[in-house]
């Protein structure tokens, strides 16, 4: 099912923020393996655990620039008047699903599925995946071009530069233990 751009995913904050998932979340969109979708309320959440982790606005500012840069179409406009209409377990991600329902994604990629309920986002034609299940789901469905782009990645590392095991075992620490196994396989 995942296979192409016309595959939708919306990207929540606590993937975005770790930069190991959100490089590989990004050049397999760049390898148009899927479309990302994210809303500005997901940038600005973003935007704080940067500022709040120690990155200064400057830097947090240029990081959601060039993400919006990088993929023109991924920003979902309008989904404020779904927010207030939706229950979730934690209201403060009712934004996601909204963003979801308007952009009409296939998938949520959070790694916060218990506020997901699977039988309410079924209502909607949603689903809410882990980023190391959506990972290794795209894999699967295209181990070829997923390893373009994750050596691609690899060869743009910089600040630390790292070679392809060093990577892999950033996303072990990341909780991405499927992903980069499989990965690994077929290397």
């Amino acid at each position: 099912m995942i296979h192409s751009v016309k595959f939708k995913a919306v990207l929540d904050t606590n993937v975005i923020f770790p930069i190991v998932i959100r490089d590989l979340l990004f050049w397999f969109a760049y390898y148009e393996l899927y479309t990302p979708k994210w809303s500005t309320t997901i940038f600005e959440e973003w935007y704080e655990v940067m500022t709040r982790k120690g990155l200064s606005p400057e830097e947090a500012s240029k990081r959601t620039q060039k993400a919006n840069h990088a993929f023109p179409d991924a920003l979902v406009n309008n989904y404020e008047k779904l927010i207030d209409s939706l229950e979730l377990p934690d209201i403060k991600d009712r934004h996601v699903l909204a963003a979801a329902i308007k952009s009409n994604a296939n998938v949520i990629v959070t790694n916060n599925l218990k506020d997901f309920p699977e039988e309410y986002l079924n209502s909607f034609g949603v689903k809410a995946k882990s980023a190391d299940d959506f990972l290794t789901d795209i894999i699967d469905l295209n181990p070829e071009i997923a390893i373009k782009a994750f050596k691609e990645m690899v060869l743009n590392r910089k600040n630390p530069k790292m070679d392809e095991f060093e990577v892999l075992e950033s996303l072990r620490k990341v909780g991405l233990d499927d992903t980069a196994n499989y990965i690994h396989a077929l290397l």
